[in-house]
């Protein structure tokens, strides 16, 4: 029977929780630092401007605010070590913004609403398109390299991470939907080849919108299970294998998460939505 060895297969344990405020949108790391995007807004409620908080990863004091331009809907943001950049999901205007890490920035038409963002081996950023079920291929500077339509049962896919043999990780599922699952999708993004769920519930083997992933470098899978309030663990075949944080440790929904696989910490987006409008957010770190 094929085994794989999981350096972070243990329940996750709280290190430290930055602090509380704006709805933390994202968060992601890049050499030595956390960035943490947050919507800004004024007492009155009109949106001042974008803000990327970046932390030191160590001592996880605040180092210096970058500013995202013109900006109109936040959606994710991902990062990329070879080309030390940040991008920013924009569903306002269907764009991406690039910032690199002093914050100069440039964005591109996505001309669909972009959704999920990842990076793969090629250091090319990988957009989910919610809506029209697809993923798109860019360059670091906005050259459209290949668009992908999944399969007519993904419906609205929320975030797709490759693999190293090219295949694809994707979640979807929202509340109204049927299903809800984490599937393992083709190269050419026609077949699912494994899945994990199925109808919504909070059973193990199920989900209650599965918001968000990381994966890896032996393509183990964490999943933000949204209302269910955890994170679970997938093997390479997407069984199951553990929950790694655990509604205990949560004070609201876990919407995005970040993988820092050298220093072992999983960095979640730990926030809060109501109907009175009022939201916040926090970023909780757990050794994994």
């Amino acid at each position: 029977m094929l085994r794989w060895t999981c350096c972070l297969c243990t329940v996750g344990q709280v290190v430290h929780t930055l602090p509380e405020g704006e709805v933390v949108w994202a968060v992601t790391s890049l050499a030595d630092e956390v960035y943490v995007l947050r919507r800004k807004v004024t007492l009155l409620g009109w949106r001042v401007r974008d803000q990327v908080e970046v932390y030191d990863v160590i001592s996880y004091h605040l180092q210096r605010r970058l500013t995202v331009p013109n900006i109109e809907g936040l959606v994710d943001m991902t990062s990329c070590e070879h080309y030390r950049c940040v991008y920013v999901g924009d569903r306002g205007v269907e764009c991406i913004h690039r910032l690199d890490v002093q914050g100069a920035a440039i964005r591109w038409a996505v001309n669909d609403q972009p959704w999920g963002l990842s990076v793969n081996a090629a250091y090319n950023l990988l957009v989910t398109c919610h809506y029209v079920r697809k993923i798109k291929e860019f360059s670091s500077h906005g050259d459209l390299l290949r668009e992908l339509t999944l399969p007519d049962d993904v419906i609205h896919p929320l975030h797709a991470i490759q693999t190293r043999n090219c295949e694809f990780i994707v979640c979807h599922g929202v509340r109204d939907d049927a299903v809800h699952r984490v599937c393992k999708i083709s190269a050419d993004g026609r077949h699912i080849i494994k899945s994990h769920g199925g109808q919504r519930g909070s059973d193990i083997g199920q989900f209650d919108v599965p918001f968000h992933l990381a994966v890896d470098n032996n393509e183990f899978v964490f999943v933000s299970d949204d209302f269910n309030r955890r994170v679970t663990l997938l093997s390479p075949t997407l069984d199951y294998i553990r929950q790694v944080v655990s509604p205990e440790y949560l004070k609201w929904l876990p919407n995005r998460l970040c993988l820092d696989i050298h220093r072992r910490r999983l960095y979640v987006a730990d926030n809060e939505w109501n109907l009175s409008g009022s939201a916040r957010g926090r970023v909780v770190v757990f050794s994994v």
